[in-house]
């Protein structure tokens, strides 16, 4: 009876004690360390070394790092970005204005690499390779027949500035030569167009973004519009995604006078930074307007918006596509970066550029360009103006904004044309392939005009679009008479500007493209009526 006392007298101890002692085992082996729940950024070494050191199979903790780090960076906002070494290369190309390799245009034509132009003074005018020569071997590995695309004959020209490569090039009557090719730098060049739109509008399209060399690029571009006797300027942004601040602000100084005030960019630890005109421009007497869309981003809406502050010109187009936020960048040794948003970017008037966005919910932000043409914001100005807040320019004038850039003149986007038949043609690139074709087939006559002009009259002249219906017809896209009528005219004018410029470069292919274009048309007619000077604009002149 004693034993039996003591064993209940002690045995509540013995589990008090049990439970301690698991306690302490529990918190010694089960649990990370205080200092790395406390701080956060802890907890990721924490869980990556508990990972490594006991996860029931082997892990590559290195790509395990590569999958985490960008859904990581992307709760933050939407424009945040890890980017891994491989993308930061292509990256740095766009921003940098060049890459290494061959130095030549091509398209794959019956999986076969057919060079379609030479860069002036690049490699392969070095060593002798011609427009619509074939490429069938690239350092002895038959190309020609294979299953190729851009991206894998891209992946084979191109490689370090110095390396050399060997190309089999069959030219004309089956003739077979090898040329050795040494890699070089190649610009990418982003003004894609200059020319005359009148005697005295000056036109001057710029490429997807603006890179490191945009701004030497413009200069010359504008100086040769000049020399041809430009005093108004068109500048189209459409489709310009922005880039680099200091190019933009140099740009817009061109336009300026000093002391304007470009653009300023604030953030929570990132003290306010101005960015004035210095006076030393050279088209800050010139008539200007400046073409925008729903994809004209970033340094593009900078532009628009210190135009449209200062009463400098007129923004033509459809509200663009609002970012607004300054990326500070980070590398790490192996060649990645992280890209981290740290500021916003206001124009002269203090409106943000950055359209809204709630944390996590990033499909809807990126699917706001689809949301907005559902909207019908694309076809009617009173759905877009509606929810945007109003502004004072430097002139007194209302202008609106905090949701990327409104225009100063709305123009629709233009849909005539485009129905079924036509997206099936244009997504699957028929009117580009059938366009590769006839310039391959009939090249010795088309190569025989001597500008674009001459060329686009002859080819208004031939059977372009029936050769391409047959052509899609072929190739699993029924004829729609009735549809092929309503979309005849978008088609020929396309397949004209895919042959031109196979024949005359990149801006013949701009100059043919746009001859019809609503907002050039609109831009031609303001600038000729006298109703983009400064004082016009003030006073809304423009208005009809």
């Amino acid at each position: 009876m004693d034993a039996e006392k003591k064993v209940k007298t002690w045995l509540p101890l013995w589990i008090g004690i049990g439970i301690a002692l698991g306690i302490f085992v529990g918190s010694k082996y089960g649990q990370f360390g205080r200092s790395g729940a406390v701080q956060g950024a802890g907890k990721i070494d924490a869980v990556l070394n508990y990972v490594r050191e006991s996860y029931v199979d082997t892990v590559n903790m290195r790509q395990l790092v590569e999958d985490a780090l960008p859904n990581i960076i992307q709760q933050l906002d939407p424009h945040s970005e890890y980017i891994s070494a491989a993308d930061m290369k292509r990256v740095n190309e766009d921003l940098e204005g060049h890459f290494s390799g061959i130095g030549v245009s091509f398209y794959v034509l019956r999986d076969t690499i057919v060079v379609t132009s030479i860069v002036p003074g690049g490699p392969s005018e070095a060593a002798g390779i011609m427009p619509w020569d074939r490429i069938v071997r690239v350092n002895d590995t038959l190309v020609a027949g294979m299953k190729i695309d851009n991206e894998s004959v891209l992946k084979k020209l191109r490689g370090e500035k110095g390396s050399e490569v060997k190309l089999g090039i069959n030219r004309g009557n089956d003739d077979f030569v090898e040329v050795t090719v040494t890699r070089g730098d190649i610009p990418m060049s982003s003004v894609n167009a200059a020319y005359m739109l009148t005697n005295k509008i000056g036109f001057v399209k710029l490429g997807r973004n603006f890179g490191f060399n945009t701004f030497s690029e413009f200069i010359s571009a504008i100086s040769k519009l000049k020399s041809q006797g430009a005093t108004a300027f068109m500048i189209d942004l459409r489709g310009n995604a922005g880039g680099s601040l200091d190019i933009v602000v140099a740009m817009v100084n061109e336009f300026l006078h000093k002391g304007d005030l470009i653009v300023y960019a604030e953030g929570r630890n990132f003290p306010r930074i101005d960015n004035y005109a210095n006076g030393s421009g050279t088209c800050k007497e010139d008539d200007v307007i400046v073409l925008v869309d729903e994809l004209s981003a970033s340094a593009s809406e900078i532009l628009a918006g210190a135009i449209q502050d200062h009463d400098r010109g007129l923004v033509i187009g459809r509200r663009t596509f609002g970012k607004g936020l300054v990326q500070s960048q980070r590398n790490f040794p192996d060649g990645s970066a992280v890209r981290l948003t740290v500021a916003r970017y206001y124009t002269a008037s203090g409106r943000s550029i950055q359209r809204s966005y709630e944390k996590g919910k990033y499909d809807e932000y990126e699917m706001d360009a689809i949301n907005r043409y559902l909207e019908g914001d694309y076809v009617n100005v009173d759905t877009v103006s509606n929810h945007l807040s109003p502004y004072k320019t430097l002139g007194g004038r209302t202008v609106y904004g905090g949701d990327g850039i409104m225009p100063d003149i709305f123009v629709a986007r233009d849909t005539t044309g485009i129905n079924s038949y036509y997206n099936a043609v244009v997504n699957s690139r028929l009117d580009e392939r059938y366009a590769m074709i006839y310039s391959d087939t009939y090249r010795e006559r088309l190569s025989s005009f001597d500008n674009w002009q001459e060329l686009y009259k002859y080819l208004r002249q031939q059977p372009l679009l029936l050769n391409l219906v047959s052509f899609a017809d072929n190739n699993g896209i029924r004829r729609r008479p009735y549809y092929i009528q309503e979309s005849a005219e978008l088609l020929e004018n396309t397949m004209y500007a895919y042959i031109a410029r196979n024949f005359f470069g990149e801006e013949s292919f701009w100059a043919v493209y746009y001859r019809e274009d609503p907002l050039i048309k609109k831009g031609i007619e303001l600038i000729e009526k006298g109703k983009t000077s400064s004082e016009a604009v003030i006073r809304e002149e423009y208005k009809e």
